[in-house]
């Protein structure tokens, strides 16, 4: 081969080799890691499941250009933080945090790693964004509840269990949003005629001790507040065995044989936090990009724990009713 003919050939070969780089460069595999304050169960995938199917209409595939490692808190903090920290020196290009918990674990192991977080209240409050408009920082997500939801659940409550005077919020101490839902349910107590008092609990024998005493004086109800801790079967079980009318955060606390739930689709929520992932893998700051709140919650109720309660479920309320579980 000639020399000129040698230099053509290498020339053409180093353009191929550089476009190849840049093609493989532009489809470098993203790492996203999910730290999940509840436990793996079958709601966690079907979130997953959400998140996957969002991404991909946005181009992104599994295993192809994007690699998401999950971790699952079930409600223990000192895990979270574990995990939070592993996350963090894997140096991931992105973090979701899922409940407030996992958010403060993953917010307190990194100021500077973008994070999104899903299923948080208050965000404000707690001090995880400066504003929803303007969240500054590193961090944006999307929001569960406004504070004043805490008045919706003791009004539906009580519209469906006419006879309850007297209601236990179920909450986390340290959780600042469920301070917000017991002073939004105390406000609505004083029209609606119910003695409103809380339940601060963080863990099984807490709730189980608590909700136990609470039922030896009838006509009472309870109001779940959404936390990982709050989340297992254990105070839908004790609230039949108790006769105690209560209503909870979320649709799988109906399904799974809780009276009545007012909500946000968490499903729905991790679909549309594929859009947040897109733009920031893309280059977008998470400062940028406002907190999501809800725009829609999802009233379900179950017929057959109202009839083993002895309550009549009021038309009006059927009516309104996103699902009834029969």
């Amino acid at each position: 081969m000639k020399r000129r003919e040698f230099i053509t050939v290498l020339g053409g070969a180093a353009v191929a080799w550089s476009l190849m780089a840049s093609a493989q460069q532009s489809e470098r595999r993203r790492q996203v890691f999910v730290l999940m304050g509840t436990a793996n169960d079958a709601e966690a995938q079907a979130r997953a499941e959400a998140l996957h199917q969002g991404l991909q209409v946005l181009g992104w595939t599994i295993g192809r250009n994007i690699q998401i490692n999950y971790s699952f808190g079930s409600g223990d903090v000192e895990r979270m933080r574990g995990y939070a920290k592993d996350a963090v020196a894997s140096g991931p290009d992105l973090i979701l945090a899922q409940t407030n918990p996992a958010l403060e674990a993953v917010r307190n192991a990194t100021r500077t790693l973008p994070i999104i977080f899903l299923q948080v209240s208050d965000p404000v409050g707690a001090g995880f964004v400066e504003s929803l408009a303007h969240p500054g920082g590193n961090i944006t997500g999307f929001t569960n509840f406004e504070s004043e939801i805490g008045g919706k659940w003791l009004q539906t409550l009580k519209e469906i269990a006419p006879a309850v005077d007297r209601v236990a919020v179920i909450l986390h101490p340290e959780t600042s949003a469920h301070a917000g839902f017991l002073r939004a349910a105390e406000t609505a107590s004083v029209t609606l005629g119910v003695k409103v008092t809380s339940l601060g609990v963080h863990n099984a024998n807490e709730i189980e001790r608590g909700i136990t005493q609470f039922a030896l004086v009838p006509n009472g109800g309870l109001i779940v507040a959404p936390h990982p801790v709050t989340r297992g079967k254990l105070i839908i079980d004790l609230a039949a065995q108790d006769r105690l009318p209560a209503i909870y955060p979320f649709r799988f606390h109906a399904k799974d044989g809780g009276l009545v739930s007012y909500g946000i689709n968490q499903v729905d929520q991790w679909r549309s936090a594929a859009t947040y992932v897109d733009r920031i893998l893309r280059g977008t700051n998470a400062r940028d990009l406002p907190v999501q709140e809800p725009t829609k919650y999802e009233l379900v109720i179950n017929l057959k724990t109202a009839r083993g309660l002895g309550l009549e479920v009021p038309p009006t309320l059927l009516a309104r009713a996103d699902e009834v579980i029969e």
